[in-house]
């Protein structure tokens, strides 16, 4: 299959691609046509399906995986793919959605897999049921949510990875802190953002296209620990217990303006923290390093307070 970023004017492509976006529209000649926009995780390309009866047994949708044989032609400076023939994907192309949008390097279920595993590591049966509740309500969501709409980990599958990354790194950190308490820091990493897929609304390609009216108003942090109340208060949990995951829930963001109104007052509170930090920094620095030759700087980063990136030559 030819990817969207060797286009050439006057090649005739065939292959899978993700309709990104899908309008129907009228020509200067009151004649109907489709303008789409096609891409893969190389890039994305206008397309026009010029006879609108090609596609009347197919209902189109943003985010469709199809298969398209088209030409590329040259409008106004642009590339532009004139669709001949197109087609829903089916299961005997066993085609990958992580193929066409920037997903987590690893399956979804690999990595629900140890979390789960994490999970049973944990000993108090209070910690243990709210954790493994919270993981059942929201396990089908989690296979394709983001960590977020734009900033770190916002790939398909993105809240799984930076779950599995931060459990990996707390496993580490338990190893040098002996004297910290495990299940309250596994069952922390674990439901620290899981609220997010209440905030945000992604659809199965990984892409958030609003947040919710509830994510705007309360945010994930206040909806995680209503969720801990909810389901602590259901299996009538140690109230102490509750009440430190809420607390880890709370305080991870550490400041009152990122949305923590009490900075960690229990250790575990504290290494949750620069656990995320740590992954999120990571995230973000190795996504401006990946483009970047041996020698280049990238463009200033936002998220990393406006620092260019560098990569070594050696």
């Amino acid at each position: 299959m030819q990817k969207v970023s060797t286009f050439a004017k006057g090649d005739t492509i065939q292959g899978y691609y993700m309709l990104k976006s899908i309008t129907l529209k009228t020509s200067n000649a009151n004649n109907r046509y489709f303008d789409l926009t096609i891409a893969d995780q190389t890039g994305e390309v206008n397309a026009k399906i010029w006879d609108t009866d090609m596609v009347s047994d197919i209902e189109m949708v943003d985010g469709m995986l199809v298969k398209i044989k088209g030409l590329v032609n040259d409008w106004q400076g642009q590339l532009q793919v004139k669709v001949e023939r197109i087609r829903r994907v089916n299961v005997a192309d066993k085609v990958r959605i992580e193929d066409f949008v920037p997903s987590a390097p690893y399956s979804s279920e690999e990595m629900m897999s140890d979390i789960r595993n994490y999970a049973n590591l944990i000993k108090d049966k209070d910690i243990h049921q709210i954790t493994s509740t919270l993981l059942d309500e929201n396990n089908e969501k989690l296979k394709h949510y983001p960590a977020a709409m734009k900033n770190h980990h916002s790939i398909r599958g993105g809240l799984l990875y930076h779950i599995t990354t931060m459990l990996k790194l707390a496993k580490r950190v338990l190893e040098v802190y002996d004297h910290l308490n495990p299940d309250l820091l596994y069952a922390g990493v674990i439901l620290h953002d899981l609220a997010k897929i209440q905030e945000m609304d992604a659809n199965d390609l990984g892409i958030v296209s609003s947040y919710t009216s509830e994510g705007m108003l309360l945010g994930h942090i206040i909806q995680g620990i209503k969720d801990i109340e909810r389901v602590g208060s259901h299996i009538n949990a140690d109230r102490e217990i509750i009440v430190l995951l809420q607390h880890m829930i709370l305080s991870h963001h550490y400041e009152p303006e990122f949305g923590s109104p009490k900075r960690p007052m229990i250790p575990e509170g504290e290494i949750l923290h620069y656990l995320d930090m740590m992954d999120a920094r990571m995230f973000d620095m190795n996504k401006a390093l990946e483009p970047l030759n041996p020698g280049e700087f990238s463009d200033k980063i936002w998220l990393l307070n406006n620092r260019q990136m560098y990569r070594p030559t050696k």
